[in-house]
């Protein structure tokens, strides 16, 4: 979502933020706060006033995008814990609970394993 932010600023005011690491800052803490509500919402939004050079940013979230631009890191997550099982000799049918910990577990498309 960060690289979309960085994207979107680029393309509405042909401005780049890469090099200026507390607007990153910032659009990474903006984007926490987000990953947080989309959690328990559809949608919501990112709004950041002075952005860069006195411009404000603000961009539209929902969550099934947040979940097409994530479902690489979600797959990976799912292939990790083949994996252990697979290092474990544990056959997924022998596994009838998984108890996930962290902030990420309450992003509904890691909880409900569809990736």
């Amino acid at each position: 979502m960060i690289q979309q932010c960085v994207l979107e600023f680029k393309r509405r005011w042909n401005k780049d933020l890469t090099d200026n690491l507390k607007a990153l800052g910032r659009l990474k803490f903006e984007y926490e706060k987000a990953k947080r509500i989309l959690s328990t919402t559809t949608q919501t939004s990112i709004e950041i006033d002075c952005l860069h050079e006195r411009i404000d940013f603000s961009m539209r979230f929902t969550r099934a995008r947040f979940e097409d631009l994530n479902m690489d890191s979600f797959k990976k997550c799912i292939r990790t814990v083949e994996k252990c099982l697979l290092d474990a000799t544990i056959h997924k049918s022998s596994v009838d609970e998984i108890i996930l910990v962290g902030g990420s577990t309450r992003i509904p498309k890691v909880h409900s394993g569809e990736a």
